[in-house]
């Protein structure tokens, strides 16, 4: 009878046993008793065999192994691929694993690890394997990464994160509209100081519920030092100038707190909170005075550039109603959560409101709302988007937005919605 599979005897006697070896490979001071016939189907080797290389003659070969990440560990899975069908990769080495799989042109194997990735990104993973991705051309592992920072970031905020995320990934995660925030545009900007504290002082190590006041602190002690300067002016904050750019001022500002606050911390230069202060106070007397009534086409671009961004942890089922804070143009939005819809009312004399209402017979807005359950990982079990709409809505009219599919909630449920109040101004 047959004891081994023909694979297992052949990876057993020729790879690992050497039988038969027509070629020695030394590497990093080990030596592999290897086979041409195999090797070729390395795209490395296959052409250094096959052209007029000097090694194309040589039965004994020194690899020269230029990249840092590549062990002896990882080549001994990336030679051994090439006598079995399958490999095990586990998480903890598969960039070493990439590496050398991608110096020794193995396609198969580059391949493999990239699923490996796409399959583990957490919150261990997703910095070396966002840097990996961009350093061996996985653009789908890099897009993944994306994605997974995009979703938890403000979800689920975490002090090593912080720390690990570069200037270059968080300007690309501060500018999208599809950062999944929770609550409003403030809280993107205090996830931002937090980040830009860690950055300053790595060496940290307390929990995420001190970290808010420890960064106040910090900040508030150089503030002296500054002689008029807010922090991004001065030498050690101008590297994090990119990041802050991409803020959406204008819905921080809208809430008197915030303004408050973002003034006192003088981290972000003034001039650029007057230009914002000058736009929205000019968009505001458009919508008294210019009979405004909202969008009233998709503008994808304004959209992704200038929507206002919000969210909402829901932690298990029941009823829900709120309003995210901050002026916006008169547009007074409830939102309600019940028996699985999402509706959105337009409120003008039903339920009291803090700030002035619009009564104009009809306004519109522009939005997209998502809806979004997380695994342990942080990897996405259910999402469902609206895309973006138009939605045009009387006075005090309400209206069913998603209308959500019992099989798929899975409790705590984001929600994060885009708004535009107001159409941008036509520039003559």
């Amino acid at each position: 009878k047959k004891l081994k599979s023909t694979s297992k005897y052949i990876y057993q006697t020729l790879f690992l046993n050497g039988e038969n070896s027509d070629i020695k490979i030394c590497a990093l001071g080990e030596e592999w008793n290897l086979h041409k016939i195999y090797l070729c189907q390395s795209g490395y080797f296959s052409s250094m065999f096959s052209g007029s290389w000097k090694e194309s003659s040589m039965n004994i070969i020194e690899l020269e192994i230029p990249d840092q990440n590549i062990d002896i560990e990882a080549l001994q899975v990336a030679f051994g691929s090439l006598y079995r069908d399958d490999v095990l990769i586990k998480p903890s080495r598969v960039i070493a694993i990439l590496a050398a799989a991608c110096m020794l042109q193995l396609d198969g194997l580059i391949q493999q690890c990239g699923e490996t990735m796409k399959e583990t990104i957490n919150v261990k993973t997703v910095c070396g394997y966002y840097t990996s991705a961009g350093t061996y051309g996985l653009d789908s592992v890099k897009k993944k990464c994306l994605e997974w920072l995009l979703n938890n970031l403000m979800t689920h905020q975490n002090v090593e994160l912080f720390k690990e995320l570069s200037i270059n990934v968080m300007k690309q995660l501060i500018g999208s509209s599809n950062l999944f925030v929770m609550q409003v545009e403030m809280d993107v900007y205090t996830a931002l100081k937090k980040w830009m504290f860690l950055q300053l002082v790595p060496s940290w190590n307390g929990s995420l519920k001190q970290l808010l006041t420890e960064t106040d602190v910090w900040f508030s002690k150089r503030r002296k030092d500054f002689e008029g300067m807010t922090f991004l002016e001065t030498e050690q904050g101008k590297p994090f100038v990119p990041v802050f750019r991409h803020l959406r001022l204008q819905y921080i500002i809208s809430d008197l707190a915030s303004a408050r606050i973002i003034e006192q911390d003088s981290l972000v230069p003034s001039d650029w909170l007057s230009s914002v202060y000058k736009q929205q106070w000019l968009a505001m007397l458009r919508a008294e005075q210019d009979s405004e009534v909202g969008p009233q086409e998709i503008n994808k671009e304004e959209l992704e550039g200038n929507s206002m961004r919000c969210g909402r942890k829901l932690a298990k089922d029941g009823e829900y109603c709120w309003r995210w804070t901050g002026f916006n143009f008169g547009f007074d939005l409830l939102v309600t959560y019940t028996n699985r819809y999402i509706i959105f009312k337009r409120n003008t004399l039903n339920q009291p409101c803090s700030g002035s209402v619009s009564l104009q017979p009809r306004r519109s807005i522009a939005f997209r709302l998502r809806l979004a359950s997380f695994d342990s990982s942080g990897k996405l079990i259910c999402s469902r988007t609206t895309g973006y709409q138009i939605l045009t809505l009387e006075k005090d009219q309400e209206q069913v937005v998603m209308n959500l599919d019992s099989r798929l909630l899975v409790f705590p449920l984001y929600i994060c919605c885009n708004f535009l109040y107001i159409s941008p101004e036509k520039r003559t």
